[in-house]
C-alpha cells in the first residue's frame, strides 16, 4: 500500500447508475469518518438521475461526502494517471454499462480511466454490481473483468449475520466491499 507522505490513504469512489445508490451514500459516510482516508468521488451521468430518485439525498449533499470531486466528463483529471497514487478504487453501485467498459478497456470517460488505471497498476479495484437476473454477457464482463484483477462483490441478501433492518443489511454489504 503506497501512501501519500502524511499517510493519507486516496481512495478513487465512483458511483454509477446503478440501483443502490445509497449503499454509496453510507460507504461514502464510513470512509468520511474514518481518520487518515481521502476520498476522491466521480458521479456518472446515470448516478446523477438515480441518487435523487432512491434516497432523500441531493447530488449536493452526496458531493459533500467526499473529500474531492471530480466531473465524469473531465478525463484529464488527476485521478486518470498511474502517477497519482491510490489504495484503490470502489464503484458502488457498478452498473453493467460501467461493467462492460472496464472489461473492454473502453475509457470514454474519468470514471472508466480511472477503473483501467486501477487495473494497470495493479491497485485494488472493488466493484459492487447490480443488476439481477444477469445474462450470458453480463457474466461474462464480470468474469473478465475479475480475471483482470477487480473484485466482484455484488450485494447478495445474507441473512447468517442477523440483521434487524436494511440499514442493517446495508452496512454489512458495504463492510464486505470496503474490506476488500
Amino acid at each position: 500500500m503506497t501512501l501519500k507522505p502524511n499517510n493519507t490513504k486516496r481512495v478513487v469512489f465512483g458511483i454509477s447508475g446503478a440501483s443502490g445508490a445509497i449503499l454509496a451514500i453510507e460507504a461514502l459516510k464510513i470512509l468520511r469518518d474514518l481518520p487518515g482516508y481521502e476520498t476522491h468521488l466521480i458521479i456518472s451521468s446515470g448516478a446523477a438521475l438515480t441518487i435523487p430518485l432512491e434516497t432523500s439525498y441531493n447530488l449536493e449533499e452526496v458531493m459533500a461526502l467526499a473529500d474531492h470531486c471530480h466531473d465524469n466528463a473531465n478525463i484529464g483529471a488527476a485521478v486518470a494517471s498511474g502517477t497519482f497514487r491510490t489504495i484503490g478504487m470502489l464503484v458502488i453501485p457498478c452498473s453493467m454499462k460501467t461493467v462492460a467498459g472496464i472489461a473492454a478497456g473502453f475509457s470514454s470517460n474519468l470514471l472508466l480511466r480511472a477503473a483501467d488505471v486501477t487495473l494497470k497498476e495493479a491497485r485494488p479495484l472493488v466493484l459492487m454490481p447490480r443488476e439481477s437476473p444477469l445474462s450470458i454477457i453480463h457474466l461474462r464482463n464480470l468474469l473478465s473483468v475479475a480475471e483482470a484483477g477487480a473484485t466482484v462483490v455484488p450485494p447478495m441478501v445474507t441473512y447468517y449475520n442477523g440483521p434487524a433492518s436494511l440499514a442493517d443489511m446495508n452496512h454489512h454489504l458495504i463492510g464486505k466491499a470496503l474490506g476488500r
